[in-house]
């Protein structure tokens, strides 16, 4: 990427792991919340790193930035997780330049996600560009390249059905409830966690379910109640937790905890119990499998589900390709011309310096000589002609070096580095 002139570093890199060879135990060793982004950002800044992006989702951490070595990012990653370098190199995957740009379009645009067409992942990818910015690592490229890759996002959605249907991690987990639970309307349900996850699966319990037995508890009780005014539910507070995992019959965990929240402890295994656990890393102890009349659902189990609505979204995958194709190579041109802004910048620097000059002598030759209006024409041919060189340089059929060397030494340019 030297020749952009966007990074003093020669490569953009993607490192990352996903649910393709990293099972959900090992992705919650490597899973970032925002403080620890930050902090990853910050070291990145602290060590020279000048482009940085980092996501973090159930099926996926990823960091996407410019490095002289992908080892820098790598080391970023598990410096700040409880994964080690030999952990994520036996699942990890590393692409460079142009790769990893693809990378980013197909995770983006849910052609990579864990259930195909489930676009959650784009709004992570604004959120980790805002973080960025905000730390002062979003370069140019990062944000081009970022609002190409949410354009995409968004023609595949308004233009072909790859997310149409009900299918996603939400779904998926009350379609294995109404498969697996005989008379679920008369059923107690027991949702901990109200975040994005925990929102989607209240919606589709109430939706398709027909009960209203469903509690809710979330560590801060306001969001719960937010959600439950809308569909007339039960809120418990967190003390509440035990006591009401007890009394249920089906209990969903979808909170945001870096540690497991629900134990064998909390559960009383006189009845049958159904644990789905929507949660990454996992919030529900491996010790819960223990306990007779248990049964332990996890993530990556209800994301295998397949049916008829994912195999209808597979027909559109080539559209959605032809769409990320036609975005990257607009956003490939608008990098190529990276490749020549130093040139054309030192021309504008050029022909404003002869401006000057000329306009400073003709003030004192001629009388009454009208500067701004000198001005305002002067500026616009210094634009039109730049325009010109601009165009020829992206033309196909021009050696692109060739010309810049011969506008360098036509113009006599001198060049500024960063």
């Amino acid at each position: 990427m030297r020749n952009y002139h966007i990074s003093k570093h020669n490569s953009f890199y993607a490192i990352g792991l996903s649910y393709k060879k990293a099972d959900a135990e090992v992705r919650g060793k490597f899973s970032l919340d925002v403080p620890a982004i930050d902090h990853i950002l910050g070291k990145a800044k602290e060590i020279g790193i000048d482009g940085l992006l980092a996501i973090s989702t159930c099926n996926r951490t990823e960091l996407y930035g410019f490095a002289q070595h992908p080892y820098q990012l790598i080391k970023l990653l598990c410096d700040q997780t409880n994964g080690t370098v030999e952990e994520f190199q036996e699942v990890a995957y590393v692409y460079k330049n142009h790769d990893a740009i693809s990378h980013m379009f197909k995770v983006g645009t849910g052609l990579d996600s864990q259930i195909l067409g489930d676009f959650e992942i784009i709004s992570q990818i604004k959120q980790g560009f805002y973080r960025s910015k905000k730390q002062e690592m979003a370069n140019p490229f990062l944000e081009r390249l970022c609002n190409s890759v949410i354009q995409a996002s968004k023609r595949i959605k308004n233009e072909t059905e790859l997310s149409s249907g009900a299918t996603s991690v939400a779904f998926a987990s009350v379609k294995y409830i109404l498969d697996n639970v005989v008379d679920i309307s008369n059923k107690n349900i027991l949702l901990f966690g109200t975040g994005k996850i925990g929102r989607n699966t209240c919606e589709n319990l109430v939706k398709h379910s027909n009960n209203s037995h469903i509690t809710l508890i979330n560590r801060t009780r306001e969001k719960a109640e937010d959600i439950a005014g809308k569909f007339q539910l039960t809120v418990k507070d967190y003390g509440d937790l035990q006591t009401e995992i007890r009394k249920t019959d089906i209990l969903v965990v979808a909170t945001g905890a870096q540690l497991p929240t629900v134990s064998k402890a909390l559960i009383y295994p006189k009845k049958p119990l159904l644990v789905l656990d929507l949660s990454v890393p996992k919030n529900v102890s491996d010790d819960v499998k223990e306990l007779d009349n248990v049964t332990l659902v996890h993530l990556d189990q209800l994301s295998q589900i397949t049916d008829e609505t994912l195999a209808k979204r597979k027909e559109y995958v080539p559209k959605a390709e032809a769409i990320i194709e036609k975005v990257k190579k607009d956003f490939l041109k608008w990098l190529e011309t990276r490749k020549f802004a130093p040139v054309i910048n030192a021309l504008k620097d050029k022909l404003n310096t002869m401006k000057t000059e000329e306009i400073d002598f003709q003030t004192k030759k001629i009388e009454g000589f009208d500067q701004i209006q000198a001005e305002i024409i002067s500026d616009r041919i210094i634009q039109k002609i730049t325009k010109q060189f601009a165009n020829h340089l992206k033309s196909n059929e021009v050696d692109t070096e060739d010309s810049l060397e011969l506008i360098q030494k036509v113009f006599q340019l001198e060049l500024h580095s960063k």
